[in-house]
């Protein structure tokens, strides 16, 4: 079992933050074995699809350059033509295998673990230099797998090889009497199946090192409970941290409600426990909306901005606790509590008409109009 600086056990699966970043470091799974296996599968393929014409293409390319006229070789400047038009069949020729290695190439390291491009990769590592840690890693144990690997490669290949050549063994003599153009053709063949062969033997070491570098890999990643603590802490924040941002930010609203009291037209109240400041706007057109609401010790600032602003109290016990519980700051009251609230404003109104001078006091409200799913008792 993987076990820590620490000495804790690392039995817990890897999180997806410490996948991430593994990936950002470029510690990902990757197989030798399987890219080589790529590459000769690819080379191989290529041979025999374009070994016909890179064969006809190679005894063009003799026949320019053995078998030269006179006056080419008396002339200085003959050598650089022939050569750049060398260079060219050369190229044409060998292209359709250059690029089907190239593609091998790309394919075969994304084929486990997926594109990846890690800048850090790149910078150099003084550590790596350090010839205690060179000699440590000569002996460790990965070192001790790498060469029983590179062993059964050897074997491997070595075996196929020569089973190989021991079925084409007729082939190989027919090809010393066969005439020159039709021999290297059929050399490109031989060639062709051969490797194919050879790299087919690489598939048992690939069978088995793929799931080995990613028992490996998963292995690096695993985490100790105290490491997925700590990462949890560093996602989600301190506790601390944390219950004082929550401390400013209600700190903040609270600022920002008593601000909008001096608004509201009427204050209702518990009398002393709830408070609740409602405004409403005809030109809207749209339901009382609550700017302010508290217990206790805020409804107490409440209700002394509203003394201070000259606005009117209300006691209704009943509906201060039902609009204390069933609405939030700078929404509208429920449907519920719209012919309740609308006495309210109308009381309110009247007591303005009257402060005025325009109308006699109005009688006090009785019992509001609350429904049962509103209604709170405590």
């Amino acid at each position: 079992m993987a076990e820590s600086e620490s000495g804790q056990d690392k039995t817990e699966d890897p999180t997806e933050k410490r996948k991430k970043d593994s990936r950002e470091k470029g510690e990902i799974a990757r197989s030798k074995e399987l890219n080589t296996l790529a590459i000769m599968l690819a080379g191989a393929s290529a041979l025999l699809i374009y070994g016909a014409g890179l064969a006809q293409d190679l005894l063009e390319l003799m026949r320019l350059n053995f078998s030269l006229p006179r006056e080419v070789l008396m002339d200085t400047g003959a050598m650089a033509s022939y050569l750049l038009h060398s260079g060219k069949i050369a190229i044409l020729a060998l292209q359709p295998v250059l690029i089907t290695l190239l593609l091998a190439a790309i394919i075969g390291p994304i084929a486990l673990g997926g594109w990846l491009f890690a800048a850090g990769t790149l910078a150099p590592k003084f550590s790596r230099m350090n010839p205690g840690a060179g000699i440590k890693r000569m002996f460790s144990a990965k070192a001790v797998i790498e060469l029983l690997k590179a062993l059964a490669k050897f074997f491997i290949i070595l075996f196929v090889a020569l089973a190989v050549l021991s079925a084409d063994i007729d082939d190989l003599v027919r090809i010393a009497h066969e005439p020159l153009d039709q021999a290297i053709i059929h050399s490109a063949q031989v060639v062709g199946w051969s490797a194919l062969w050879m790299a087919c033997g690489l598939l048992l070491i690939v069978a088995v090192d793929v799931p080995v570098q990613l028992w490996e890999s998963h292995k690096k990643l695993l985490m100790t409970k105290q490491e997925i603590r700590d990462e949890h802490k560093d996602q989600e924040g301190r506790p601390e941290v944390k219950q004082r941002i929550r401390q400013v930010q209600y700190e903040m609203s609270q600022r920002r409600m008593m601000a909008s009291v001096p608004d509201a037209d009427v204050i209702i109240t518990n009398p002393t426990h709830y408070a609740v400041a409602l405004k409403y706007d005809p030109e809207k057109g749209a339901a009382p909306m609550l700017l302010a609401k508290g217990s206790d010790f805020t409804a107490l600032k409440i209700r002394e901005i509203a003394v201070a602003n000259d606005i009117l109290l209300l006691e209704s016990p009943a509906l201060a606790r039902s609009i204390f519980y069933s609405t939030e700051l700078e929404q509208e009251i429920p449907a519920g509590l719209y012919l309740a609230v609308a006495q309210v404003l109308a009381y309110v109104y009247q007591i303005r008409q009257h402060r005025a001078g325009k109308g006699k006091r109005p009688d006090p409200l009785k019992d509001l109009p609350i429904p049962p799913d509103l209604r709170r008792d405590s």
